[in-house]
Formats: C-alpha cells, structure tokens, sequence
C-alpha cells in the first residue's frame, strides 16, 4: 500500500487549488486522482468566457482558466493520476482506486480532500410522462457534445430549467445555427445569474416562461415535440394554460447535485439541503482529516469562489498533517454552531472553532425565494451585529458575509450565530 500525505479525489478547480494550497503550505507528499483523461474537469467544455474576475482580475474562458492551475500544479510537480476511478474511502483515509495500467491500488492518505464535483439531476427525478425518444439530453451533455465531441443535438430545441448551463446552452445552440424556442422554469423565478438570462437569452430574443414546465413528450423514436404547461403555487398544471411545440431536441437543466456517493463510503455527514458534507471552519468534515471543497462542498455560482474555498480547504489539511492529525481536537464548548433561517437555506461552514479560525472568515450561503430591499442580518446568540441592505438577493446567486475572529472573542458566550434575511 503506498502512502500520502494528501490526497485529492478529482482533478478539477477545486482540486488542483486544494493541491497547490496544500503545496505552497509546505506539504510535498500529494497526489490527485483524476477519473477523466485530463485535469480541468468541468471546465474543459466551458468554452465560454466569464471565468476568473475575481481570481485573476480579467476574463477567461473555461479551459483557459483551468490551464492557470494546471500549469502551477505542473511547475510544483505535484503528482496526479488520470484514467483513475475512486471506487471507496474508508473512515481511516484508506483510498481504494482503479486504472487499467495497475489495476485495484490501495493508498493510505494521512489526510483526504474531497473535490468530486456535482453532477446533473436526471430526467428520473422528474417524472415527465412518455416514451423515451432520441433527443433528450441534460444541458451538461449537449454542451460536451456540442463544445468537445463536435456533435449537434438537434435542430428545433426547447429547455427545461434554467439553471446556468441551460442557460449558456441556449445560446450556444444558437450560435451553432439551432432555433431554441423557448426555456422553461417550474419556478417562478430563475435559478441561474442574472447577467446570464440577459446574455444567453435576451440578447437572442429567446423567451423565459417562469412558472411553467414539461408535461408531455411526443415521439416514439426520436422526439417530435413537448407539451408545456403553466403551474399554480403547488407546481401542479394549470388545465388550459398548454402550449405545444415541434421540437426534435429537449435539454434538461434542472439542478446541479454534489457528487457525494464516495463521501457517503466514508461516513461523511451530508446535509439535507445542499446534499453536500457539513464542515467546520477549516473545510473540516465530521471525519477527522477529511476535508470537502468545491462543488462537492455546495454548488457555487462562480467558480471563482470555489478555487479560493478549495485553497483554503487545501491548506488546513495541509496544517491538518503537519500538527500530527489534529491532537488538539475542538472541544464541544469552543464550537460555536451557525445556523440559517427565515429566508437563508444553508451556511458553509456550519460550525466554527474559534482556536483554528483565521483573522477573516467567509461564510457562504443561497436564499431559499426572490427578496427585493431585504437585510442579511446576523445574529450573535440573540443579538444583532449585522444589518446590511441588499436591493435583490435570488437563489441562483450566493450570497456572503465576513466574520471577524476578534469580534467573536470579545462577544461574551457566544454559543451560535444566526443568518436570516429580514425585510426592515
């Protein structure tokens, strides 16, 4: 059995920043398991531009954003290994992997970083009734088709979801000479940035129809058309509100869903509302030395911030190695639990132990509806410390604030700390 330092499951942006985080902290031992043929990950058929604002202060496609990381992990020789599949983490970081060149590989990490992505909810979960015709695809798909492969999907396209690669790929398939009639969103609002229904649909005339969904598919072989429906308040069709369409393609954009079958394998804690692990202050989750970032983590908007989450990540892990697996463990009564409420659906990170946090802390969150002159206030214990307006806070865009290791010291007791969105 070979021996690490630190592992890292996926090859990504949030793995390559977890690894050279963890380099730069003085760690040489890591190594990054990637099942693709290439790192990158997503990233390579975001052919797009949008990427790196934040990080590198100018605006990159996907793949020329990944190429950034990819060449400093180069430069600091960290090790990788691609065509290889994570089949199983035990709780004593014990990484079980596969490749064709050696087969079943045992590896013991002292520390193991999460970084596996999120994958697209299937058509399954929605229950549209009809055959199963050709010309179904989730949006990720059609966009590796479309961007890698050099296949077009289709011709007459209709979306469902607007979540931001349905998005991205309305525009795509038109600039690739599709007419793509219409997306639609069983919510009443949408789930991707807004800078993206400005660009990808209303640039183009492409109409966005909220409140409405899919409710029947035509075509035995290949897809011939779908029926949409306006929906009430309880997502259910309004009789006589349908429209028919002739399509031959359907794109389904309907959530993105953290990878998180391996973290399952090494009895990770997931929560219930972002279906991705619960960390502390230090990416930390509640098995000791395993650390989550990224996607895998909760499904961000940019992915800017998910290199500068798995940066961190990656450097207390790295510190995580270095004091000897951690013998100075947070006692119950030093952990200070975050909680959302009224309106803020989940924190990351959900606890904070205020011996290992650093100077500043971000803390990361979505709203849970469309709020229009609300407040993101925080709560110590009772108290309100924080009030700050915010003129549209929606779901498809996170939301943040900063907390302060000095003020949290000073506050006498302080046992939580609560998010809540307020309209005064």
């Amino acid at each position: 059995m070979k021996s690490y330092d630190i592992i890292v499951i996926g090859g990504g942006p949030a793995g390559l920043a977890a690894a050279i985080a963890a380099k730069k902290e003085g760690i040489d031992s890591i190594l990054i398991l990637e099942r693709d043929n290439q790192l990158g990950g997503i990233l390579n058929q975001c052919i797009h531009n949008g990427f790196g604002l934040h990080t590198f202060k100018e605006e990159l496609t996907g793949p020329e954003y990944a190429t950034r990381f990819i060449d400093q992990a180069a430069e600091l020789n960290i090790e990788y290994k691609l065509h290889t599949m994570v089949c199983d983490i035990s709780e004593d970081k014990v990484v079980t992997a596969m490749n064709r060149e050696e087969g079943i590989i045992l590896y013991q990490a002292k520390a193991v970083v999460l970084a596996m992505g999120c994958r697209e909810r299937p058509r399954g979960a929605l229950n549209i009734p009809g055959y199963r015709p050709a010309g179904i695809y989730s949006a990720g798909t059609a966009q590796r088709l479309v961007n890698m492969e050099g296949f077009m999907p289709g011709k007459k396209v209709v979306i469902l979801g607007s979540g931001d690669i349905g998005l991205i790929m309305a525009r795509r398939m038109t600039f690739e000479g599709a007419d793509v009639q219409v997306v639609a969103e069983v919510m009443p609002f949408s789930g991707g940035l807004k800078r993206n229904i400005v660009q990808c649909l209303d640039d183009f005339d492409i109409p966005l129809k909220l409140s409405h969904t899919v409710i029947d598919i035509e075509g035995k072989d290949r897809l011939t058309g779908v029926t949409i429906a306006e929906v009430g308040p309880d997502r259910k069709p309004i009789p006589g509100t349908e429209e028919h369409y002739d399509c031959d393609t359907l794109l389904l954009s309907v959530g993105l869903i953290p990878e998180n079958e391996l973290s399952k394998q090494a009895n990770v804690e997931l929560s219930p509302i972002t279906s991705g692990p619960i960390v502390n202050e230090s990416f930390e989750t509640n098995i000791e030395g395993i650390f989550a970032c990224g996607n895998v983590l909760h499904v961000h908007d940019l992915v800017d911030y998910v290199s500068e989450e798995a940066g961190n990540a990656g450097k207390n892990a790295a510190v995580y190695v270095k004091e000897r697996y951690g013998k100075d463990v947070a006692k119950a009564e030093d952990v200070i639990e975050i909680k959302a409420t009224d309106g803020a659906r989940y924190t990351v990170p959900s606890t904070i132990d205020l011996n290992k946090m650093e100077d500043k802390l971000t803390v990361r969150f979505r709203v849970g509806a469309v709020f229009k002159d609300s407040y993101i206030s925080v709560y110590f214990n009772d108290e309100r410390v924080m009030h700050r307006k915010k003129q549209v806070m929606a779901p498809g865009e996170m939301e943040q604030v900063i907390l302060q290791k000095k003020k949290l010291a000073e506050f006498d007791g302080l046992k939580t700390i609560t998010v809540k969105i307020e309209a005064e």
